[in-house]
């Protein structure tokens, strides 16, 4: 593995040198000390080539050049106005669906041998010229036999090598920085590798791509605030994906989107309904949300619907995740930061002797500036920098399963400000949130979960029973034996009682399994 990221580390080397990347220092506002390290570089004194590129176009062909994840990256960057400048951010953009695609004859080779049948016994029709392009994949539009039009999305061939040497280098960066810094330790940076690398190699297998639309699919079935595209299964492959084709506005076409009357406040604010929605509701959210594989329908401009694509990376929470982030986020929105403190504490980011008003204060301190502000002068870049400096200082450990989340975020914000800047953000959010805590606490899921915890009482009964005989077999004395029985089938008695008619508040008596677990508590009880 460290031979693999030390070939990596030469092949970058040379794309920043081909390319002159180092030429962007120049137009960083450095201190002398730290500018003045650039004339040590020692390709600067070497003979360069013209390429006649500008900073951004060198920028961006660096990034194709050097695969999938620096071309992500650069993804991710493109949404990002308030911090590179115009020139490099167009060019960025490109990167979204306009990769370079490979072979037409290859892509069509490819789609054959995982279909195991010619394209012209797949579909009616196949345009072997690609409809887009990305670091992954790439899509060919067609139509089936049966008259639907759809697209062909296939992998693009040779990636899992160059895939691997990225991964490689990431491992022996975490793992020595992890060894050199007590601060690196606390941001876990090999968990968030391996994370990563998890997430990346997800991506090249289409059928869990399949499998995620699928989903996504049902859990917005009949919203008018996303669509997403059927899937027609018996097309698919672990390298070939067949879906419904689309026909929207790129969301970023922001001058198609204003010929058409679209409400471009009402657009940003279902958008982050939408987003919302996933991770609270769902526990489900599209976490590669950048602008390429986002669309606008054409159909209602006034009340404008999303389409999402291309749902590869896929992030979900444990339940104690979303309520974690749900109560901090109302706290942030109230201003509660004595709450906001206490709740990192009682969750184990900070440690346990963390004095709870020092840390408040910390937090007041990032915060209170961003609150009452339109989303176009709130940088979430800065408040992250801020944040983890905070963090720095009292020891907080970052959380490698919500790196997702956090990228997600950055490209919630990003397309936020290119849609309508004066979003407010907090008030369009903080009344899902209130919703959202309200259902949780409500006496229906109460009762919901009451009704799940007894479920699982036949399942204990088993459980203790098999103990028991367990127990007798090891020579315990048996009046032990007899009387921890007793006590066991009373508690158990008792709960299937106690549930029977807590749920019985809510269902109609006259469903059959109520009556079963009021009786069987009732045996139980009689039998001890």
């Amino acid at each position: 593995m460290r031979l693999l990221a030390i070939r990596r580390l030469f092949r970058i080397l040379q794309v920043i040198i081909r390319y002159r990347l180092d030429d962007l220092l120049y137009d960083l506002p450095l201190p002398w000390y730290a500018a003045s390290t650039r004339y040590l570089l020692p390709w600067r004194w070497l003979p360069r080539k013209q390429h006649n590129l500008t900073r951004g176009a060198a920028l961006r062909l660096a990034l194709e050049d050097l695969g999938p994840i620096f071309i992500k990256f650069g993804q991710i960057l493109s949404t990002r106005r308030d911090l590179l400048p115009a020139d490099i951010i167009d060019e960025l953009s490109r990167l979204q669906d306009q990769v370079p695609p490979f072979d037409s004859s290859t892509a069509t080779r490819l789609i054959e041998q995982q279909l195991g049948m010619p394209v012209s016994s797949a579909f009616k029709e196949f345009n072997p010229q690609p409809l887009a392009s990305a670091s992954i994949a790439q899509v060919h539009t067609a139509q089936l036999h049966s008259g639907e039009q759809v697209v062909v999305k296939v992998i693009r061939p040779g990636l899992a090598k160059v895939i691997a040497q990225d991964i490689a280098w990431l491992h022996l960066l975490a793992r020595i920085a992890e060894k050199a810094s007590p601060e690196a330790r606390r941001l876990h940076p090999c968990e968030v590798v391996e994370d990563y690398e998890k997430t990346i190699y997800d991506e090249l297998d289409l059928l869990r791509e399949a499998a995620n639309t699928s989903q996504l699919r049902r859990n917005f079935t009949g919203s008018d605030l996303l669509y997403v595209p059927q899937v027609y299964w018996e097309y698919c492959r672990p390298q070939v994906l067949v879906m419904e084709r689309i026909y929207g506005i790129p969301v970023t076409d922001m001058a198609a989107l204003q010929a058409q009357g679209t409400d471009f406040k009402r657009l940003a604010e279902r958008g982050v309904e939408i987003f919302f929605t996933q991770v609270f509701r769902d526990s489900f959210f599209h976490a590669d949300m950048h602008p390429g594989n986002i669309f606008v329908s054409t159909n209602n401009p006034s009340e404008p619907q999303y389409i999402a694509i291309d749902c590869g990376i896929i992030g979900t929470l444990t339940p104690e995740d979303q309520d974690y982030l749900a109560r901090n986020l109302l706290a942030f929105f109230k201003r509660d930061y004595h709450r906001v403190a206490q709740l990192h504490i009682d969750s184990g980011w900070v440690p346990a002797d963390t004095r709870v008003n020092e840390l408040e204060a910390a937090i007041r301190t990032v915060c209170e500036p961003i609150f009452e502000r339109p989303l176009k002068d709130i940088s979430f870049g800065q408040l992250l920098m801020r944040l983890f400096q905070t963090a720095r200082r009292f020891n907080m450990e970052v959380q490698p399963q919500l790196v997702l989340l956090q990228k997600t975020l950055l490209n919630i914000e990003g397309l936020g400000r290119q849609l309508y800047p004066d979003l407010d953000l907090w008030a369009t959010a903080k009344p899902y949130l209130e919703r959202w805590m309200r259902k949780r606490i409500s006496p229906k899921r109460v009762l919901n979960d009451v009704r799940q915890q007894v479920e699982q009482i036949p399942h204990l009964a088993r459980m203790a029973r098999t103990s028991l005989e367990r127990i007798n077999q090891a020579n315990q004395p048996p009046p032990l034996q007899q009387k921890m029985l007793r006590n066991i089938n009373i508690v158990l008695g008792v709960g299937l009682i106690v549930g029977s008619l807590l749920s019985g508040l809510s269902l109609q008596w006259a469903a059959w399994p109520l009556w079963l677990m009021l009786l069987s508590g009732v045996w139980l009880i009689v039998r001890a």
